[in-house]
């Protein structure tokens, strides 16, 4: 099984230590610390994760800005990179692309949460999701709900990889697709197993690439990945 590349994460300030105190995210029996930025277990010296509750719970009380871009990622919360340019063009291209070609067959996320169990909700760039009656209103998507996920990446491509492939094989999301921008390429991962993926394949400008869900709809990468 692949080891999960650590990320920096999201640093907390006196204030807001104490902020999830008073909102009871933290409990007093705890015996934590605040060391640069981070939460500790006092005696055990690990830091002190969170779960999806808890998340929300800061968010809530104000810890978490509502415009701020984080995600939770195995209990810690992790400030997520700006989009540029680049990155904004492939992201409205596969939107329109899948919203042109499955309408009616697919509900289509762009950049917003799917959770992958109680300690990870994250924000893919595009998110390929099983119909649902309620259009998903009653929760987030989990894993049994995501038929293909789409991360583009224009400036963090490796760490990313490092982390996200495994955590998303870990839980079965049986095809992921990475737009690398600098490459001009996309590379699609299918046949999740003991969190890696057993299946690469690369298609290039000049190719077209089919989700292995919908094989009858057959996308240029040119109009994935700019020039």
């Amino acid at each position: 099984m692949t080891t999960r590349t650590r990320m920096p994460t999201r640093l907390f300030d006196v204030g807001e230590y104490y902020a999830m105190a008073d909102a009871g995210i933290l409990a007093e029996g705890e015996h934590l610390e605040l060391i640069d930025g981070r939460i500790y277990s006092r005696y055990e010296g690990k830091p002190r994760l969170f779960n999806v509750d808890e998340y929300y719970a800061m968010a809530e009380a104000g810890i978490l800005a509502p415009d701020e871009r984080v995600e939770l990622i195995d209990g810690e919360i992790i400030p997520m990179s700006p989009n540029g340019d680049r990155h904004a063009y492939s992201v409205d291209e596969l939107v329109e692309l899948f919203l042109t070609t499955l309408r009616g067959r697919a509900r289509v996320r762009c950049q917003n949460p799917v959770r992958l169990d109680r300690r990870t909700e994250v924000q893919p760039d595009i998110a390929i999701l099983k119909p649902r009656n309620d259009s998903y209103l009653s929760g987030h998507p989990s894993p049994d709900d995501v038929l293909l996920i789409i991360e583009v990446y224009d400036t963090t491509l490796d760490s990313d990889r490092d982390l996200k492939l495994p955590m998303y094989a870990a839980t079965d999301i049986p095809e992921i697709w990475l737009a690398n921008i600098p490459e001009r390429l996309v590379e699609v991962y299918t046949d999740p197993d003991d969190g890696e993926y057993r299946s690469l394949r690369i298609f290039r400008h000049g190719e077209s690439v089919s989700p292995f869900a919908f094989p009858d709809i057959s996308l240029p990468v040119r109009r994935i990945v700019p020039a």
